[in-house]
């Protein structure tokens, strides 16, 4: 059952399309006639922003296996 719920989340983070673009950005990338500016930046701005929750989400995993060892 865990092992589902954890092939669940991961298919919905990666097949999720989202637009990290501020209001500004997208307005000044769009006039560009090939968009290749626009999907980087894009690109840049979900990997700096993905970072961050992944290191949260590995520590509080490590700290949830620790205490969960402790109770045994």
């Amino acid at each position: 059952m865990k092992n589902k719920i954890v092939f669940i989340l991961f298919s919905m983070l990666f097949l999720m399309k989202s637009s990290a673009q501020c209001a500004m950005c997208r307005a000044v990338l769009e006039t560009e006639e090939g968009q290749t500016a626009a999907e980087g930046i894009n690109n840049g701005i979900m990997y700096l922003m993905a970072i961050p929750y992944i290191l949260v989400a590995a520590l509080g995993y490590f700290i949830y296996l620790r205490f969960y060892k402790l109770k045994k």
